[in-house]
């Protein structure tokens, strides 16, 4: 059975506040200038640190320009230039056909709908709520990366074991306003303490509000009431 909506509800507003107050300069890592730019980022980063991706994309950038550049470019030399990020060569793939897509059905520029960003080759809900987020300014659902995916579950936020189904749970309990932020402080809290193999549950600042708390103490998890 799960934890009931509202205490749902008011587990995530103190979260969030303390969050905030933890990470108050929390925002995307991905580096970018404009909107094609931000998603080949996004599409790289997928099961790749922000980090690696930004040490390629420095040169990927200057090179390639335009979603023209990206469609004509040869596989290999795309793939070539993409070699020390996780599954290369089928990322080069996925953008040389995205943006061929960008080119002939959007006259060369990103989309701005949920329904065309996710036609994408290689794009789907995460990476196109990024684009909207960032690139656009259009805030539709939360971004459920592997960080939030984790922390939503180890908070008692929600028992969904996949982001398509945590989204729309996380949706429900997280103040709208907060949609965008929530995923940057989860980001930011997931690779400072809450790790995925050995959260730092000492010096966490939810541990007294976390049900998969390492640490042995008399509180009520839910209410942060004594039993």
């Amino acid at each position: 059975m799960g934890t009931p909506l509202d205490s749902r509800e008011e587990q995530v507003v103190e979260v969030l506040d303390r969050l905030y107050e933890t990470y108050p300069d929390s925002t995307i890592s991905l580096r970018f200038s404009n909107r094609l730019e931000l998603l080949i980022a996004v599409m790289l980063s997928a099961q790749c640190t922000d980090e690696r991706v930004n040490g390629v994309t420095e040169e990927l950038f200057d090179t390639y320009r335009t979603a023209e550049d990206y469609a004509e470019v040869p596989q290999e030399e795309l793939a070539s230039a993409l070699d020390s990020i996780t599954y290369y060569n089928n990322k080069a793939k996925w953008i040389r056909s995205a943006c061929r897509t960008i080119v002939e059905e959007h006259d060369g520029e990103v989309p701005d709908t949920m329904d065309d960003l996710t036609d994408l080759t290689g794009v789907g809900r995460k990476t196109a709520n990024v684009v909207l987020q960032h690139g656009h300014d259009v805030v539709e659902g939360i971004v459920v990366d592997t960080h939030v995916q984790r922390l939503s579950r180890r908070l008692g936020l929600t028992e969904k074991e996949r982001p398509e189904a945590i989204e729309p749970d996380l949706m429900e309990i997280v103040p709208e306003d907060d949609w965008q932020q929530f995923t940057h402080l989860f980001i930011d809290h997931g690779r400072a303490t809450c790790t995925a193999r050995n959260p730092d549950c000492d010096d966490c600042v939810l541990e007294d509000r976390c049900p998969s708390s390492k640490l042995d103490h008399d509180v009520d998890l839910a209410s942060g009431e004594p039993w």
